[in-house]
C-alpha cells in the first residue's frame, strides 16, 4: 500500500462515499484533475480551487486514450509519493488514484468527440488526443461531481473543449480557469520540461517571449498575416520544428480573417526542442 500524505480514494464507491460526506455537511466540493508529475502549476490551480470550494479532490490518471503509438505514455513521469505530499501542503483534502480498470472497464466501448473548439492545432498534429481527452473528463466529472472544476490556461484549447463538452452534456460543472504559472524566463511550467536538456532548456524560454511579441504586433496594428508570418520565422529559428503558430478567436478559437485584428484573441504554438515538445499561449487584444 501507497505512504500517501492525504486521505486516498482508488475506486468510485469510495471517492463517491467521501464526496457524499462532505454534501451530508452542506460542504461545496472542487475538483483538479491532473496526470501526476505535480509541479507549482498545478498546486496554483489546486489553490484556486480551495478558494472556491470547501472541499477539494485531485486525481492522478495518465490516460492511455490521449497518447498516440510512439508518444511518450511509457515514459511519462509518474511520482505518486512525492505528488501527495505537495497535495498535502496546498491542503488538498483528497487524492483520487483511479486505475485502468475503473475508468476503461473490460467491455468499454465509448469514445466522446468534441468539434468546434477542438479543430485544428492541436488535432491537427495529434488527431487522436481530444478525444481522449474529452472520454476521460466526462467520466472523471461524472465519478466526483463537483461544484467546481479547475483547468489550466497553459492547454487552453482542452480549456475550451472541455467548457464545451460540459456545455453540450449538460453536466453541470463551473469550469475555472487558471492562469499560466511560469519559470523566470517565461517558459510554461510543464510535467514534460524535465524531459529537456540544459542546452534545450535555455532555448526554451523563447517561446513566450515569441507569443508576447506576436500579441504585441496584432495590439499595434500589424495584420494577422504579418504578425504571424514574423512569429513563425522567430520560431523555425529558435526551435527544431514547428506543429503551428496561429493567433483564434479566444472564446471559441474559430480562425481569424486576413486583416488586423477586431476581436479579443489567443495567440498559440506548438514547437519541439529534441524530442521534447512545448505549447504555449496569451491573450491578444485589438488596438
Amino acid at each position: 500500500m501507497l505512504n500517501l500524505q492525504i486521505p486516498s480514494a482508488t475506486t468510485v464507491s469510495s471517492l463517491r462515499a467521501r464526496v457524499r460526506s462532505w454534501r451530508d455537511e452542506g460542504l461545496s466540493v472542487g475538483f483538479v484533475p491532473t496526470m501526476g508529475a505535480l509541479h507549482a502549476g498545478h498546486l496554483a490551480l489546486v489553490q484556486l480551487a480551495k478558494a472556491q470550494c470547501d472541499r477539494v479532490v485531485a486525481s492522478i490518471y495518465v490516460n492511455p486514450a490521449q497518447f498516440a503509438p510512439g508518444e511518450d505514455f511509457e515514459a511519462y513521469p509518474r511520482t505518486v509519493i512525492e505528488d501527495s505530499q505537495h497535495l498535502a501542503e496546498a491542503h488538498c483534502d483528497l487524492i483520487y488514484l483511479p486505475t485502468n480498470d475503473v475508468i476503461y472497464p473490460q467491455g468499454f466501448a465509448t469514445s466522446i468527440a468534441v468539434a468546434g473548439p477542438a479543430e485544428g492545432l492541436e488535432s491537427a498534429a495529434r488527431p487522436h488526443f481530444f478525444n481522449g481527452v474529452a472520454t476521460v473528463v466526462a467520466k472523471l466529472l461524472n465519478q466526483v461531481r463537483p461544484d467546481v472544476a479547475v483547468f489550466g490556461e497553459k492547454d487552453y484549447q482542452q480549456l475550451l473543449v472541455i467548457r464545451r463538452l460540459v456545455r453540450d452534456l449538460d453536466l453541470g460543472v463551473d469550469i475555472i480557469a487558471g492562469e499560466t504559472v511560469r519559470e523566470r524566463d517565461g517558459l510554461a511550467l510543464s510535467s514534460r520540461n524535465a524531459y529537456l536538456s540544459a542546452s534545450d532548456r535555455q532555448r526554451a524560454g523563447q517561446l513566450n517571449r515569441i507569443l508576447r511579441q506576436f500579441a504585441a504586433d496584432l495590439a499595434a496594428g500589424q495584420s494577422l498575416t504579418q504578425a504571424r508570418q514574423t512569429a513563425l520565422a522567430a520560431c523555425e529559428a529558435g526551435f527544431d520544428a514547428v506543429d503551428y503558430v496561429e493567433a483564434r478567436c479566444a472564446d471559441t478559437l474559430a480562425p481569424l480573417g486576413d486583416g488586423t485584428l477586431q476581436v479579443p484573441a489567443r495567440v498559440l504554438a506548438a514547437v519541439r526542442l529534441g524530442s521534447t515538445r512545448l505549447i504555449d499561449n496569451c491573450a491578444a487584444l485589438p488596438s
